[in-house]
C-alpha cells in the first residue's frame, strides 16, 4: 500500500512538472546581431505585437543598417516562457492571429520564413534578415513555437 501511494505521488509529480516547459537552451547557428540604433530613414517597417496562444507585447521594427536588414524587438517586448522551441518568423499574412484558429494559431508550411531561434523572452534583441528574403512577400512578424506549431504573438508590419 505504501509503495503504491509512493508510485502514485511520483507519477503525479512527473505529470505536473514534466509537462511544464522550461526555457530551452538553443544554440543560435547565426552570429548574434547587435542591437542596431536606427535613424528614421533606416526604418523599413514597424508593428506592435498582439497576443496569440500566449501573452506577447512590445514593438518590432525592420531596419536597414550598413546594407543589412534586421528585425528588431524593442525594450517592451515580452512573451511567455512556456515555449520549448520558440523562433522569430516573418509571415506572409498581415493578420496572422485573425487568419488562424485558436487556441494555437497554427501556421501553414510555406507561409513563413524562420529568421532564428528567439534569443530571450523579453527585451531588446535583433535578428538579421537574410539577403535572399524578399520583404515585400511578408506582412508580419511572429513568435512561433515550432515544436507545437503555436503562434505566441504576431505584429502586422506597416511600411
Amino acid at each position: 500500500m505504501r509503495l503504491q501511494l509512493y508510485a502514485i505521488a511520483s507519477l503525479l509529480a512527473l505529470l505536473m512538472f514534466g509537462c511544464s516547459s522550461t526555457p530551452s537552451t538553443q544554440s543560435n547557428s547565426t552570429t548574434a546581431s547587435p542591437i542596431v540604433a536606427a535613424n528614421s530613414s533606416d526604418i523599413i517597417a514597424t508593428g506592435s505585437f498582439v497576443n496569440g496562444e500566449h501573452p506577447t507585447k512590445g514593438g518590432v521594427q525592420i531596419i536597414k543598417q550598413n546594407g543589412k536588414r534586421f528585425l528588431q524587438l524593442d525594450r517592451q517586448f515580452e512573451t511567455s516562457t512556456s515555449g520549448p522551441d520558440l523562433v522569430v518568423v516573418l509571415h506572409r499574412s498581415a493578420n496572422v492571429i485573425g487568419e488562424t484558429k485558436p487556441p494555437a494559431y497554427a501556421l501553414q508550411q510555406g507561409s513563413y520564413v524562420i529568421l532564428a531561434p528567439l534569443k530571450q523572452f523579453n527585451g531588446e534583441q535583433a535578428y538579421e534578415i537574410p539577403a535572399d528574403v524578399n520583404l515585400s512577400d511578408y506582412k508580419s512578424a511572429a513568435i512561433w513555437c515550432r515544436r507545437f506549431n503555436a503562434t505566441f504573438g504576431a505584429a502586422t508590419l506597416k511600411v
